[in-house]
């Protein structure tokens, strides 16, 4: 998992100096690359599949089946755009019904 506020994070110092909380953007990997993230996408019911992460919802997006679609798969990978790569930006929703779509969705 990738999230600031993670001390195991590269720029969690930094982050600990510039912002009061680390924010709700984070993303995370999924084994099964491409087919795993476009699967786990699909089968959301509270989080809301997005190409832009910034609204009071919770918003995932699968960059590899969306925003970078034309980006050949070797330059994606460079950047650390993976195949199962999934960003997400955390809403006010309740966490138990965040949770239960991220696990159900996994399932």
């Amino acid at each position: 998992m990738n999230y600031l506020g993670l001390q195991s994070h590269p720029d969690y110092e930094v982050a600990k100096k510039q912002m009061k909380h680390p924010g709700a953007m984070l993303s995370f990997e999924l084994k099964g690359g491409f087919d795993a993230g476009v699967a786990f996408i699909n089968k959301l019911k509270v989080c809301i599949s997005a190409v832009s992460l910034g609204t009071c919802d919770t918003l995932v997006s699968h960059p590899a089946s969306t925003t970078h679609v034309g980006v050949p798969r070797e330059n994606r990978i460079k950047y650390g755009i993976t195949d199962g790569l999934i960003r997400m930006s955390v809403g006010i929703e309740t966490v138990e019904d965040i949770l239960a779509d991220l696990e159900q969705a996994i399932g």
